[in-house]
């Protein structure tokens, strides 16, 4: 028999696990201030309730997928947030790309409504989450991890409790500096080699054989040479993490250059109306498009 699990924040990422929640049998509610993503739970066999509080009142264990930190304070502790369930025993995961000192205080606070938090962002796109391919990294008590764990596991290719509350939040900071930097540093190495000569085949043939080989080349080289922008990741997403990265680097006294470049090509690409665009576009601000 299934869980009784709740959903705040029905976007893409949102949706999509829900979704895998639903076949996996467990019974699924969900709140999104958009009330097209609340039909579209609907149409998917879970339930749409009137926001947060009541989420939290019918689950055992909560999830909230967010852009925003205002957006994430107000479904926790807002005027229906879910502190306001009055519900002891309730497991709450914030699964938010979020500034780690920031989760580590919505679980300080949500710890004294009785509410045990995790941080558990996700690495992989929404379409990862239908091939079941992404990857959590789980911040917070041991015992809401092993609580979580087999929800998690079914969901994805790996689940990993990295530690302490926030450390869920650094491990994602610290992928998405990998990631988001690589972006931009394969539509360098596409770019020149297009303008010196080499044929897509032959790049791609060199480049999957060599040192170069990894998931990074083989998501993302195709797409940048068909210059197919459908959106996976956004623009304005990347400047978001970049950012998060140059802080957290900061904070411990670590002086990035690489991120720093990176990001001002993607800010580049943001200012000229790309920001909701997928990241690849970032090679248009390489070609003068911008």
């Amino acid at each position: 028999m299934g869980e009784q699990l709740g959903m705040i924040g029905l976007g893409k990422m949102g949706l999509a696990l829900s979704r895998q929640m639903l076949a996996d049998g467990h019974a699924v509610c969900g709140y999104d201030t958009d009330p097209v993503r609340m039909a579209m739970l609907a149409d998917e066999g879970g339930t749409p309730l009137a926001n947060a509080r009541e989420v939290a009142e019918n689950s055992d264990i909560t999830f909230s997928i967010l852009l925003k930190p205002a957006h994430i304070e107000d479904n926790l502790f807002g005027v229906d947030g879910i502190d306001k369930a009055d519900k002891s025993g309730l497991v709450h995961v914030e699964m938010s790309t979020m500034p780690p000192a920031f989760s580590v205080e919505l679980a300080d606070k949500l710890a004294k409504s009785g509410i045990d938090m995790l941080d558990a962002p996700i690495s992989g796109s929404h379409g990862a989450v239908d091939a079941r391919t992404i990857t959590f990294m789980v911040g917070g008590s041991e015992a809401g991890f092993q609580r979580l764990q087999p929800i998690l596991e079914k969901l994805s290719a790996d689940a990993t409790h990295t530690g302490a509350s926030g450390s869920g939040g650094i491990m994602k900071v610290v992928t998405n500096l990998f990631v988001n930097s690589s972006t931009a540093l394969i539509a360098e190495m596409v770019l020149t080699g297009e303008r010196a000569g080499l044929s897509h085949d032959a790049m791609m043939h060199c480049l999957s054989k060599g040192s170069v080989r990894g998931a990074m080349l083989d998501q993302l080289a195709p797409r940048l040479f068909e210059r197919d922008f459908a959106p996976q990741g956004a623009v304005e997403i990347f400047v978001k993490d970049m950012g998060l990265a140059i802080d957290l680097a900061k904070e411990h006294d670590v002086e990035l250059q690489v991120v720093p470049a990176a990001r001002a090509m993607f800010q580049r690409a943001e200012a000229a109306g790309w920001g909701k665009d997928d990241a690849g576009r970032v090679i248009e601000v390489y070609e003068g498009k911008a």
